[in-house]
């Protein structure tokens, strides 16, 4: 079982910049896919960006050119740095893991973009 745990997140003016951090309990170079998704409070959760371990990884729209993922394979971390944020950014975001059998979520990470 892996488990992912979020961290970054937090109450920021427009403009200002976050990076998200995504702490998995095991090997991430397994994964054949880990990413970010969001969820903002009445809305369905989103894409914001999927990295697959054989290519570039594709950003969603509303955030692209203001976010990018990496990750450390030795921390077995998945980041997410968040630049110009605006207040639709505003929040849960959630990483996830995907080793082509199962899917693992973390259990969210809360920006709020507010002045």
């Amino acid at each position: 079982q892996v488990q992912l745990a979020e961290s970054g997140g937090g109450l920021v003016q427009p403009g200002s910049s976050l990076r998200l951090s995504c702490a998995a309990s095991g090997d991430i170079s397994n994964f054949y896919s880990m990413g970010w998704y969001r969820q903002a409070p009445g809305k369905q959760r989103e894409l914001v960006v999927i990295s697959f371990s054989d290519g570039e990884p594709h950003y969603a729209d509303s955030m692209k050119g203001r976010v990018t993922i990496s990750r450390d394979n030795a921390k077995n971390t998945l980041y997410l740095q968040m630049n110009n944020l605006k207040r639709e950014d505003t929040a849960l975001y959630y990483c996830y893991a995907d080793n082509r059998e199962q899917m693992y979520w973390g259990q969210g990470t809360q920006v709020t973009v507010s002045s």
